[in-house]
């Protein structure tokens, strides 16, 4: 018989392909400094056009500004970028960041991001890019994410951020800092990211959101020991009110369930010279103790038992394993998705060698799973481009997607995620933009600033829109094939089953079942506890806390 070694469990193979931890700390963890040494030659050393005295036309439409009569103000200076006006290069850039500033006032962030997005590009050569920074940080503030705001600010050499770490400046250094971090991140150049986000103070409103990048980002470079630590400060942060939380029970319980896979992922070494996986029990224990912590009301509680079933399997404790996936299987979560339980169920069985339970807990999987991998692929077929997925994601979204009924919560649930929702969001900002501009006299509408606006939002409509149906094409296709990769190892595990069947026990799997016999499928409960058993009613009390007696029948 093959080794009960090659089918892994779902999350060991999804997580620790993406990173796996050494659990030992680098020698530079606790230098944290940085050398901005010559950074300006990052940007090109361009010298911005000479400015000489502006025109009647430009003072007047300056004067339109600072009186805050902003859409008399945009159609002037629209004149001035235009060079209708006569005025040198130097004022046309005068021209070009006042109307940016003029959009933003009006609230056509679009057209304002458009324009700074210019006089970043022109970088030095322009004589409003470093006054430009801090207008991008306000946009930050009015933009989703994927209007690419964090790309803009990554123009700026790293040691301008500096330049605003003044005591009057304080709110916008932070908010630079997490920006920059960000760009950081997504270049991923992961060191200065990290850097970035671990000198945002704690009193500012972006310090606990930084926490959370700054572990990811050390989870990116598979270092432990600073991921656990930026985590747990999170958990002391957010149990105190010395930052500002805007959800505090959501962050907290992101922590948790983010310290549960740093943990888990160390607890299985893999030697490099034998390839074999070692368990280390002390990161394990500490795993399922913060899966443990999340809360029964998050949205992550589901994804915690889950997880936390496959280190009940690993640490031999099967009853908990399956006691977990009983919980998941319950009516009150008919619409999660949680197939990989079948085979944490199936395997359980195996090393029990309770081989019919086993059979037919496969049997169970293709019976439900085949038919709605069939439908996924064929819904999948339907929609061939980008723009056909979006209208078909606002169709799920609406409801009226007309979906099979039971595939309509997986797709949706699939293509419900914070990076979906963040896409949606700057299509949705876009739309009111286009609103706002039709609300406009016709005088304005009709103006080049006017016809100026709707080319900005139609091109980035257009662009996000493309944008937003590729992301959940690929967020669908991964569905997909994560379905069919399942399907795989539910096969390897049949073949395992049936080969020993045929073949009874080998010495080394003998040998695994022996310590799995250890104890492993007792029901054993504490002095603060009672042994109630199922009646075939699910209580909501209970869920988390059911147990499943296994009889281990190798050898016999």
């Amino acid at each position: 018989m093959r080794s009960l070694g090659k089918v892994q469990p779902w999350f060991v193979v999804v997580f620790a392909s993406l990173v796996t931890f050494s659990g030992r700390a680098h020698a530079d963890d606790a230098d944290m400094s940085f050398d901005f040494e010559d950074v300006e030659a990052t940007v090109a050393d361009l010298t911005p056009p000479e400015k000489g005295e502006p025109t009647a036309d430009l003072r007047a439409a300056l004067q339109l500004y600072s009186a805050s009569r902003f859409p008399e103000a945009a159609m002037a200076l629209q004149r001035v970028v235009d060079g209708e006006t006569g005025d040198d290069a130097g004022n046309i850039q005068l021209a070009q960041f006042t109307l940016a500033k003029t959009m933003y006032s009006m609230r056509f962030y679009q057209s304002a991001l458009a324009l700074f997005d210019e006089i970043t590009i022109a970088a030095t050569g322009h004589h409003h890019f470093d006054e430009s920074l801090q207008w991008l940080a306000q946009l930050a503030t009015q933009l989703p994410e994927p209007a690419g705001i964090t790309e803009r600010i990554g123009r700026y050499p790293l040691a301008r951020i500096e330049t605003f770490n003044t005591p009057e400046n304080q709110q916008l250094y932070n908010h630079l800092l997490f920006l920059m971090g960000r760009h950081l991140y997504n270049e991923g150049d992961f060191e200065t990211a990290a850097e970035f986000f671990g000198k945002i103070d704690e009193r500012s409103p972006f310090y606990i959101e930084g926490k959370f990048f700054e572990g990811i980002t050390y989870v990116r470079m598979r270092r432990a020991r600073p991921a656990v630590r930026a985590f747990r400060t999170i958990l002391e942060s957010a149990s105190s009110s010395r930052a500002p939380v805007a959800d505090r029970d959501r962050i907290r319980n992101l922590a948790w369930i983010s310290l549960a896979r740093v943990y888990y992922t160390a607890a299985n070494r893999v030697d490099p010279a034998t390839g074999d996986t070692e368990i280390d029990g002390r990161f394990l224990g500490q795993a399922i103790e913060s899966w443990n912590q999340v809360e029964e009301s998050s949205e992550y509680w589901l994804d915690a038992l889950f997880e936390s079933s496959w280190a009940f399997f690993i640490a031999n404790d099967h009853s908990r394993a399956l006691g977990n996936v009983h919980s998941l299987n319950s009516p009150f979560f008919r619409d999660a998705y949680y197939p990989e339980a079948d085979v944490i169920k199936a395997v359980t069985f195996f090393v029990n060698c309770q081989y019919d339970n086993a059979l037919a807990t496969l049997g169970k999987f293709h019976d439900r799973y085949d038919p709605i991998a069939r439908q996924l692929d064929e819904m999948f077929e339907r929609y061939q481009d980008n723009v056909a997925f979006f209208e078909f994601l606002q169709d799920v979204r609406a409801g009226r997607a007309e979906l099979p009924e039971n595939i309509e919560a997986i797709v949706r649930s699939s293509l419900s995620d914070r990076t979906v929702l963040a896409h949606v969001a700057y299509v949705r900002a876009l739309d009111e933009e286009s609103n706002r501009l039709q609300n406009m006299p016709n005088e304005f509408q009709d103006s080049s600033v006017g016809m100026r606006i709707l080319a900005d939002i139609e091109i980035a409509r257009s662009f996000a829109i493309d944008q937003t149906g590729d992301l959940t094409r690929g967020r669908y296709r991964r569905l997909v094939d994560e379905l069919q990769d399942l399907t795989n190892q539910i096969d390897t595990v049949e073949l395992e089953i049936l080969t020993a069947q045929r073949e009874g026990l080998s010495t080394e799997a003998q040998a695994a079942a022996d310590i799995a016999r250890e104890g492993q499928g007792e029901v054993i409960v504490d002095e603060e506890h009672q042994l109630w058993p199922f009646d075939g009613e699910y209580w909501r009390d209970e869920l988390g806390f059911y147990r499943q007696r296994v009889t281990h029948q190798c050898g016999r």
